[in-house]
Parts: C-alpha cells; structure tokens; sequence
C-alpha cells in the first residue's frame, strides 16, 4: 500500500514538473520575443510647404431657385387634360392643365345671347330716344342693361380662361401631383415649377467679415455631390443690416448654372474670392490630429536608430480642397506624417512607405 502510494505521488509529481517546465519555456519565448526590437512601422509622409493663398472670406450656405413656385388653379373644376410630363422644361405660357368647362360654355352661350339681345334694344333705345319717342330713363335702363350683360360675358370668358393652367414662368417642372379625371378644389398643387438658370445662393457671413464684402465680387462654390469641383459665380446683393440674433449679414450670389447641375436646396461651401494673397504653411487635412485639447501632429525625426515619430501641437487654420493652414508649431520642409498616425506613438520606428508632398491650387 505504501509502495503504491509512493509510486502515484512520484507519477503527480512527474506530471506537474512537465507542465511547470512546459510554461517555463513559454515564458522564456515570450520574453525573447518581447525583448526584441519592433519593426518600424510603415507610414505615409508629407511636407509642409509654404504656398500663396487668395485671401477670401468662407461661409456655408444653400442654393435657392431665382423662382420657385408650386403651380396651383385659381377656380376648382374637374381635370379634363394634363398637358406636360414630370420634369419636363417648358417656356412661359405653356398650357399644363385643362379643367372642364362644359357648364361653363353652355353658361357663355346664354350670356352671349343675352348679349345681342341687350344690343338691339341699346341701338333701338338710342333712336327712339334721339326721336324723342321714348323717355330718358327708359333709354337708360337700356344703355344699364347693355352694360351688365357685356360684363357678364366678358366675366364668364375670364372665369373659362382660368380653367387653362399656363406656365407663369420659363423653367422645369417637378413631380406631378395630379390624375386625369381628379376634382381639384381651387388652390390645389399640381406641379412644382423652378428656374434653374441661373440660381442664387444665399449665404451667412459673420459682420466683421461685412468690409470685405463688394457687390460683384467673385465667389467660389463646392457641393458635396461634386466634390472638389467649384462653380464660379458673383455677389448680387447683400443685405444691409446685421442679424442682431446671430451677428451675421446676409449676402446672395449668383452662378450661372447652364448645366443645371445645381440644384436648389443644396448645402454649399463658399469662399468670397479678393484680390490679395497670402504667403501660408499648409498640409493635407488627414495629417492633423483633432481634439478639444488641441491639434497635433507627428513629425519626422532622424536619430541613429532610423526614423523616429514624435507629437507635436500645432495651431491651424482656415482649410480649402483637403489642405490647412498651419500658423504655428511648424516649419517649412519638416516631414510630417500624413495617414496612419493613429497607431503612432512618441519614439516609434517608422518606414516611409509612400511620400505626398501638398500641393494645393492657389486660390
């Protein structure tokens, strides 16, 4: 029993000297594994230049239809004829919509008869009473009732011309909202209607920026559906007070859109283009890091190790087509690095991989 019981405690003890030695050689891998040097870690660079920027003041703003309607019929009537196709250009004085007017032209008919009726007994009032044959207040009630019904008639002309809905304005419709057949009830929408060429923008500026602010003045438009395309356009007006509630001034442009790739409604960035430049440090935005404590960079330094990275705060600027302005915290020619920062750290190794220099238009 004894023997047996020696044999299992030596059988444990073997097993467990295994597994403790097993991890020891782990551990020792690990160490020789974490004692060795890192790799350096591939990034992409770039430089900072110094470049000659076109002073100008940037807002945001939205584009807006020089008209902009949504076409309504002044009298209700029942649909008798759609005239246009959703999104069609039409010219000012198109006919869109035909409402009915059977009861209409059958109400004309009586007038009109009415009408020449009044007519014989004006002309037959006015040569009785030029014979002195008939009283004076008998020709006027004549020369009334000729009177009333040729207003009556000319009314129930208008009213039938008010069932033909024309296009008050040159431009392109939108999405029809009616059906053939439909009873409209007077001010019913049928069709949105813009003009497109040219359009205005219309846009918010901060008042210290109202001194450089000129009617005529170019302007430079991005969207984000063409982007980094711009539209060039000019000031046409600018209002002439302050928003007391936001301390900014209003100022609309207009561009030309002959494409009408401009669409109203469109969010716009837009930069009122002078005539002085200034000389500026810029990167590519993606080079900078953004926080609330501040922005920051990683630069390139040589050491005998090879390349090494280390943070450094910097203050910016305004930014235009992927480029900011860098007013302190570098110089011109330091490298800096322009994607991949967010695995960095201070002393890090790093390889080039790819080098990007800035090279934004002057603007």
């Amino acid at each position: 029993m004894f023997v047996r019981v020696v044999l299992m405690l030596l059988f444990a003890g073997a097993i467990f000297g295994g597994l403790a030695y097993t991890k020891y050689q782990q551990i020792q891998r690990l160490k020789v594994q974490f004692s060795a040097p890192q790799p350096p870690t591939k990034v992409a660079i770039t430089t900072v230049r110094q470049v000659r920027w076109q002073n100008g003041v940037s807002g945001t703003g939205a584009l807006t239809a020089v008209q902009d309607v949504q076409v309504t019929n002044e009298v209700p009537g029942l649909v008798a004829g759609i005239h246009f196709e959703s999104g069609q250009q039409v010219t000012k004085g198109d006919v869109l919509v035909t409402l009915d007017t059977a009861v209409d032209q059958a109400v004309l008919n009586g007038l009109q008869a009415e009408e020449r009726l009044a007519n014989v007994q004006f002309e037959r009032a006015a040569k009785l009473v030029r014979d002195h044959t008939m009283a004076q207040s008998q020709y006027d009630e004549a020369a009334a009732r000729h009177a009333r019904t040729a207003a009556d008639l000319l009314a129930q002309q208008a009213q039938i011309a008010k069932k033909t809905i024309r296009a008050p304005f040159s431009g392109s419709l939108g999405i029809r909202r009616i059906a053939l057949g439909q009873y409209l009830k007077a001010g019913s929408s049928i069709v949105p209607l813009q003009t497109l060429t040219p359009i205005y923008l219309d846009s918010a500026i901060p008042e210290r920026f109202y001194p450089l602010l000129k009617i005529g003045q170019e302007v430079r438009v991005r969207v984000q559906a063409y982007a980094p395309e711009q539209f060039v356009g000019k000031i046409a007006a600018i209002e002439p007070g302050i928003d007391p509630a936001t301390r900014m001034v209003r100022v609309r442009a207009e561009l030309a859109n002959a494409d009408r790739r401009l669409r109203p409604g469109m969010f716009v960035e837009v930069d009122a283009v002078q005539a002085t430049t200034d000389e500026v440090l810029v990167l590519p935005d993606t080079a900078v890091t953004y926080s609330p404590y501040g922005n920051s960079v990683f630069v390139i330094e040589k050491t005998p190790k090879g390349a090494t990275v280390t943070r450094r705060q910097i203050e910016t600027g305004p930014m235009r087509d992927g480029q900011v302005a860098v007013l302190k915290g570098l110089g011109v020619g330091e490298q800096i690095v322009a994607v991949g920062q967010n695995k960095l750290r201070n002393g890090m190794l790093v390889e080039t991989v790819t080098a990007t220099t800035t090279d934004p238009a002057n603007m």
